[in-house]
Order: C-alpha cells, then sequence, then structure tokens
C-alpha cells in the first residue's frame, strides 16, 4: 500500500514537473514572428522562396499560431496550427494553404516539438507528413514539414521557414 502511494505521488510530482516546463517553454513561442524560407507544393517540385508573418499565442497547455506566407509576389497564403500539451503529448490541428483542417499528434523533445501531421486529404500519395517546431535560440523558431515521396520512398523536406520575433 506505501509503495502504491509513492508511486502515484512520484507520477503526480513529474506530471506537474512535465506541465511547469511545457508552460515555459509554451511561453517562450508567444509572440509575433517574421521570416521566409521555401516551400514546395509537391515533392517533385521546385522549391518556392516564401515570406512569413505568424502571431502565436500561448497558455500554460496550448499554443495557437496564425500566419501568412507570400510566395510569387502575388500568392499569398494563411496558415496555422492549434496545439494542446496533456501529460506527456501534443495534439491539435494544422490548417494549411488548401483551407482544409488536418490532425497533429506527437511530443516534445528538447527545443522541437516533433509532430506527425494526418492530411485531410491524400498529399503526395499518402496522407501523413511530419511537422517540426523548434526554438531556436531567444528569438528564433523554425518550422519544417518533410514528406515521403512516394517514387522513391525517400524522404524530402518540403517546407522550411525560418523565423525571428519580431
Amino acid at each position: 500500500m506505501t509503495r502504491h502511494l509513492l508511486v502515484a505521488a512520484m507520477l503526480l510530482l513529474f506530471a506537474g514537473t512535465a506541465q511547469a516546463d511545457e508552460s515555459a517553454f509554451l511561453g517562450s513561442l508567444e509572440g509575433q514572428w517574421t521570416g521566409g524560407g521555401m516551400v514546395r507544393v509537391r515533392v517533385d517540385r521546385t522549391p518556392i522562396n516564401v515570406s512569413c508573418n505568424f502571431d502565436s499565442q500561448a497558455t500554460d497547455a496550448a499554443l495557437s499560431m496564425r500566419g501568412t506566407c507570400r510566395g510569387l509576389i502575388v500568392v499569398s497564403r494563411s496558415i496555422g496550427a492549434d496545439l494542446q500539451f496533456t501529460g506527456v503529448n501534443y495534439s491539435g490541428t494544422y490548417v494549411g494553404p488548401s483551407g482544409r483542417k488536418s490532425t497533429l499528434t506527437g511530443k516534445r523533445r528538447g527545443s522541437a516539438i516533433n509532430l506527425t501531421i494526418h492530411w485531410a486529404r491524400e498529399v503526395n500519395g499518402d496522407r501523413r507528413a511530419n511537422l517540426t517546431l523548434q526554438k531556436v535560440g531567444e528569438n528564433g523558431m523554425k518550422l519544417m514539414t518533410v514528406d515521403v515521396d512516394p517514387r522513391s520512398g525517400n524522404r524530402v523536406v518540403t517546407s522550411e521557414i525560418n523565423l525571428q520575433r519580431k
């Protein structure tokens, strides 16, 4: 009985510490961000250079990001993500340039939240890709998506956006 109480107390303590760590981490991602990078519409297409602006809001266990990326001078697309932290996992939604809502699931490792995207429709031959949201130093953030080329089986970076706090 004492052993079960001790284990329960340790689990509660760990959960509280993890929640506090996530609160600080998510808070460090809050703010206005600007930057750029590249986006591939399909794994076999030439990358398009983009410039982006994001606004992110954080709470103790959630992060919401809204932004716009522009490419080819006249093309502008809104994108956004909402993440919730529960226990040791992240889950949420992503709305990309198509306007369709896709689901996100994953975990944080160090300064990066590594997520699996479950697309609302087939993209590049399947409905899965990976998204990494990484804190870079005090005032930087990197967003990167990686998908698999259905013909070769190779992993392809389909977007990489480097942001700086405004």
